[in-house]
């Protein structure tokens, strides 16, 4: 394994994370964020929508995953670095799915055989693209 969207699709998968859990744990692995597994629990409530079918639990991984990237103390004396690294992937989001929460997105992605691991997919191709951006400004 090696790119984000096989951790991605191995979490969710074969390991049976959720939504939120399986972009955290793949951003962990492939960018060696040192999330420790106890603090892994803390993404599990955000799955299918917070469990209330509102903001996908992807979107909030990988605001989770940008933010873990950029914050260096507090987001809020950081906003002028922080706002646009979120931003920029909140658009790649909705560009990529067509939507940002789980009622928008259930009718386009959702199977019975693999659930929601086509939005997790496609929400791990927005957040590729985000931190290539983060990348690339860093060089």
């Amino acid at each position: 394994m090696g790119s984000l969207s096989e951790y991605i699709e191995y979490y969710y998968a074969k390991e049976n994370y959720n939504c939120s859990e399986a972009i955290i744990q793949a951003a962990n692995a492939c960018y060696d964020l040192q999330i420790s597994k106890e603090d892994m629990k803390m993404f599990g409530g955000f799955g299918s929508g917070i469990y209330a079918g509102l903001v996908c639990g992807a979107l909030i991984a990988g605001a989770a995953v940008l933010s873990r990237m950029v914050v260096k103390e507090k987001a809020r004396e950081e906003q002028d670095t922080v706002r646009p690294v979120i931003n920029g992937f909140v658009r790649n989001f909705r560009s990529i799915l067509e939507g940002t929460a789980c009622p928008e997105l259930r009718p386009k992605y959702y199977t019975k055989e693999t659930s929601c691991l086509k939005t997790v997919m496609l929400a791990g191709q927005a957040l590729e693209m985000s931190i290539r951006k983060l990348q690339e400004e860093s060089m």
